[in-house]
């Protein structure tokens, strides 16, 4: 008689297992997985200081430059990137107007596209431009296809003017974020 109701238990817990909500498992969610991580690093940097650009005179190149940028040489790398977002910080403390050009390039040296800007003399603001790539934005054919940079900078005033700022000088940064998609 002692056994029946350890028997009873037993039989009762088998039936419940055997009725118990479980769920079927999928295990092809694995085809379903994403990694997409966003990759950031700096690109370049530009700083010149206000004797330089007089020295350079009126409407002359202050600064030029060509930098290679094989990013997305590799095939696998260039294949998987979604989207793309270069981003420029720019400071003029000096009397001088300038314009800074930055080329894309080709392998072959052909230019994909350009960034203009015109700064005006004795900014106390940081300019600051993100340029999309990808949807919504400019073609990642640029990105995919760059080679190379090009970077000028030209003095658009004349070459005698002294800012009153302590240390005179244009800095440029620039910076990346790129979004690649692994699986």
């Amino acid at each position: 008689m002692k056994k029946l109701p350890y028997l009873l238990a037993l039989v009762t817990a088998f039936l419940c297992t055997l009725v118990s909500c479980t769920e079927e498992q999928n295990f092809d969610q694995i085809e379903d997985l994403s990694l997409t991580p966003t990759l950031s690093t700096g690109i370049f940097y530009l700083e010149s200081d206000e004797a330089s650009i007089n020295q350079a005179g009126p409407f002359n190149s202050f600064y030029f430059q060509e930098v290679n940028f094989d990013a997305f040489n590799e095939e696998y790398v260039s294949e998987r990137l979604l989207e793309g977002t270069i981003l420029y910080e720019l400071e003029n403390t000096t009397s001088k107007q300038l314009r800074v050009t930055i080329d894309f390039l080709s392998e072959d040296g052909q230019v994909l596209d350009t960034e203009v800007f015109n700064v005006p003399a004795n900014t106390t603001d940081i300019i600051t431009r993100d340029v999309y790539y990808g949807p919504g934005g400019k073609s990642l054919d640029v990105l995919i296809n760059t080679s190379g940079l090009r970077i000028s900078g030209n003095n658009l005033s004349d070459s005698s003017s002294v800012s009153s700022n302590e240390d005179p000088k244009v800095i440029l940064r620039s910076g990346a974020e790129f979004e690649f998609e692994l699986l």
